[in-house]
């Protein structure tokens, strides 16, 4: 599981950026902390994603991906209720 955090300046591309986030299969955590887990292969394709987008970043803007240990993970609030199955009837 990565978490992949990120400050971008510019409207139209921290939109796109989130869209390609969501795209990977990443779920939103808070407003620009999303949580990954996917494949290793999903994962390259999405590093490399966001290092082309990282060319065009501004002196402000930057991307934080942290790699978890979803064992040593810790989760309150609504985070909890993520993890676990919906059944609907």
């Amino acid at each position: 599981m990565v978490i992949v955090s990120y400050d971008i300046s510019d409207d139209k591309m921290r939109t796109n950026f989130s869209k390609m986030l969501k795209k990977h299969g990443a779920i939103r955590l808070q407003l620009s902390v999303y949580e990954v887990v996917n494949t290793k292969r999903i994962m390259d394709n999405l590093v490399a994603k966001i290092e082309a987008y990282s060319r065009h970043f501004t002196f402000d803007d930057s991307v934080i991906i942290f790699d978890v240990n979803s064992d040593k993970l810790t989760k309150y609030g609504n985070a909890i209720h993520r993890d676990q199955s919906v059944v609907y009837f």
